[in-house]
């Protein structure tokens, strides 16, 4: 069956649904460096700045209970301010399931949110070249996986699901003369798009099917902006073509119905306490059940708040963990992607080790993350804590170590990116001078 056929067949079959015939005889497929360990790959980043002493650390009782076991009840003077969450859907924490680094870092460059991403998408610290305005000059994880992967996969495989608009779209492909637009993602905000709470210039997304003219344009327009691209068949190969384009289409509408309705905003049964964080999930795991992608990169940044509120981020910790048990439940329940997918959990920078001068209701003083452009952790315990991060990985116990945790000084953010291109098989397809060898990365102690 010719693949032109077989995308018209299965949209007209499943609504949606997209799958490449690619599998070999063996259910793995081969990439130009050899035999995968899974076929897809989720990574989250928990942004917005984590300090490990609320997270892995728990001092204040263990605010994550869905990623990490152990820690006692939330500290009594903020628990009052916490926000009843529904039961947990895992029947375990998420590191008995894998690899828990208790003390990763992110070692270098300025500890900002944008630069953190830009680190983490890319594998290339970032020291004072970072230009909001502009993609990246390194290439991204996107970009090495649609380029290396034999045969080369369609941007329908791969997605940057962002939490809100600003600098963030541009991490879908980099300014790089080797790689750049060709090999990019799909980008999606789907709070400031799709959200019936309505974040951004568009209006109410609830009154999208009204007959404002200007408003049904905006959208349109916006959604074709990030869709509708089309590159010529020599290079890369089509993205988004016609095909491509209409399930895209397809799938975007049915996001629009479903935000309208109070079956979808409660579809965790949370609908009174969800923020951006979790409904920028709850969108990504439509994105896994209709697409169910090889390459997914989603981030959460509510905990930010910490700035000026401790309590609200303590709370928004709460909220993204039971986001992030979302995510896996999603994954596991979905056919294709259950016990063939690797989870990677971290954030993108930390917090400073000393408040700043805000004071919350609770009596709790906020923090900053402020760490100069210095690669010595060792000395100012501020430095060392907006630098010190946690990184958990989750997956088949034929892949990852189950139940594993490292206490010691061990793996940086320059690894992810190799790691992911091990998992999906491309690593050695990537040229030298590009990445972190994935011999040198201790982030290998997660893999059997």
């Amino acid at each position: 069956m010719k693949r032109r056929d077989f995308i018209k067949r299965t949209a007209l079959a499943s609504a949606g649904v997209f799958a490449a015939p690619y599998i070999l005889p063996s259910g793995r497929l081969f990439a130009a460096s050899g035999l995968r360990r899974v076929n897809h790959v989720v990574f989250c980043l928990y942004a917005g700045g984590v300090r490990n002493l609320e997270s892995v650390h728990m001092n204040d009782g263990n605010l994550m209970t869905n990623l990490f076991s152990g820690g006692g009840s939330i500290s009594p003077d903020i628990a009052g301010a916490m926000e009843s969450l529904p039961p947990s859907p895992l029947s375990a924490p998420l590191q008995t399931y894998g690899t828990l680094f208790k003390e990763f870092r992110y070692k270098q460059g300025p500890t900002g949110h944008y630069n953190g991403h830009t680190v983490a998408v890319t594998g290339r610290y970032v020291d004072t070249d970072l230009n909001i305005r502009e993609h990246p000059r390194n290439p991204t994880i996107f970009e090495y996986y649609r380029k290396h992967n034999s045969p080369q996969q369609s941007s329908m495989n791969s997605w940057w699901v962002a939490n809100s608009l600003g600098p963030y779209p541009a991490l879908n492909y980099s300014s790089s003369s080797d790689y750049g637009p060709d090999y990019g993602a799909n980008f999606i905000a789907p709070t400031s798009l799709i959200s019936p709470q309505g974040f951004d210039v568009l209006g109410n997304p609830r009154n999208f099917a009204s007959p404002e003219e200007a408003a049904i344009s905006n959208i349109h327009a916006f959604v074709n902006g990030i869709f509708n691209h089309s590159y010529s068949d020599g290079s890369a190969g089509v993205i988004n073509n016609s095909t491509d384009a209409a399930l895209l289409q397809a799938f975007i509408s049915d996001l629009y119905a479903k935000a309208q309705t109070s079956q979808f905003q409660n579809s965790w049964n949370a609908a009174s306490v969800m923020n951006n964080d979790m409904y920028n999930m709850l969108f990504a795991t439509e994105i896994i059940k209709t697409f169910k992608p090889e390459l997914m990169v989603v981030n959460m940044q509510d905990v930010d708040v910490c700035h000026f509120n401790y309590t609200e981020y303590a709370n928004n910790l709460r909220k993204a963990d039971f986001a992030v048990a979302q995510l896996w439940n999603t994954i596991q329940s979905t056919p294709g992607m259950a016990d063939d997918t690797v989870l990677i959990v971290a954030p993108e920078h930390g917090r400073n080790f000393f408040t700043n001068t805000s004071v919350d209701a609770y009596g709790r003083a906020a923090l900053d993350h402020t760490a100069p452009n210095d690669p010595d952790f060792s000395g100012d315990p501020n430095l060392a804590m907006a630098r010190d991060i946690f990184c958990l990985v989750v997956g088949p116990p034929s892949v990852v170590r189950q139940n594993q945790v490292i206490n010691t000084l061990m793996g940086q953010s320059t690894e992810i990116v190799p790691a992911i291109a091990n998992l999906l098989g491309f690593d050695d397809a990537i040229p030298a001078g590009y990445l972190r060898n994935w011999a040198n990365c201790e982030i290998q102690a997660a893999f059997i």
